[in-house]
């Protein structure tokens, strides 16, 4: 039997972060910069413990104004900064709760960025290198960040989105571009299936990139997300994937 990781993005402020913590494998915390404190960051690692699934810290540009999706030019040492301090925040509230970090996934525009651009991966990777002994990468396939984070000796787990729309280039359509959401179950379901099982994503022109993801995201912000999950849940157990974390 094969098996994915499916993932969501948490601790938001939006969505059913319950309901969708029972259908994941892991779950990515919102830190700080673009949603997130205290609290909720607790909330969600205690609910996750609860659940056994495993928590990576989603830090992001610090921009809560524009959900993280608005791109920005910071000097690096800011950057490194308030990427080391969202994670370290995260990390010390999950050791408290007993449920360790595992893994940084980078969140909206910084994420498009870092997937674009060497230079902005090195820095956010390596702004978070020593915070949690064997921490892991998760970054989108075929990009910069995954290529990075490989050169700086962590463990990448390659990513794909099964409610994005994407371009040829493997990158991700632009959300105020038509077709960057998979808004259809139906669709985010063969999307889905054919990641598993075929390793290949069909992008917005009908090209076909070839994908070594094994992680697979549905945000928990994009409406119907839990019907969502558990349609691809369902649906992958019906064509014998298991889904189960890879950490």
């Amino acid at each position: 039997m094969s098996a994915i990781d499916l993932n969501a993005d948490l601790g938001e402020g939006v969505g059913n972060d319950a309901a969708m913590l029972d259908i994941v494998s892991s779950a990515s915390i919102a830190c700080g910069g673009h949603a997130g404190d205290a609290g909720t960051m607790r909330a969600a690692v205690l609910a996750a413990k609860a659940r056994g699934v495993v928590v990576g810290a989603h830090p992001s540009f610090p921009d809560r104004e524009n959900f993280g999706r608005t791109r920005m030019v910071l000097p690096p040492d800011e950057l490194d900064a308030t990427v080391r301090a969202q994670v370290r925040a995260l990390v010390e509230t999950a050791e408290g709760a007993g449920w360790p970090v595992r893994y940084v996934k980078l969140h909206g525009a910084l994420a498009n960025m870092a997937a674009e651009e060497p230079a902005i991966a090195a820095v956010c990777f390596a702004a978070v290198e020593g915070l949690v002994r064997d921490m892991a990468i998760l970054a989108i396939d075929n990009s910069a960040q995954a290529d990075v984070a490989e050169q700086l000796g962590f463990r990448v787990i390659s990513e794909a989105y099964a409610d994005r729309g994407y371009l040829a280039n493997g990158l991700l359509v632009p959300r105020q571009a038509p077709g960057a959401v998979l808004d259809l179950i139906e669709a985010v379901v063969t999307r889905s299936l054919r990641l598993a099982q075929a390793g290949e994503i069909v992008a917005v022109d009908g090209s076909v990139i070839p994908t070594q993801a094994r992680s697979l995201c549905i945000h928990g912000d994009t409406p119907g997300a839990v019907e969502m999950a558990r349609a691809v849940r369902g649906a992958l157990a019906g064509a014998g994937v298991e889904v189960r974390a890879a950490l």
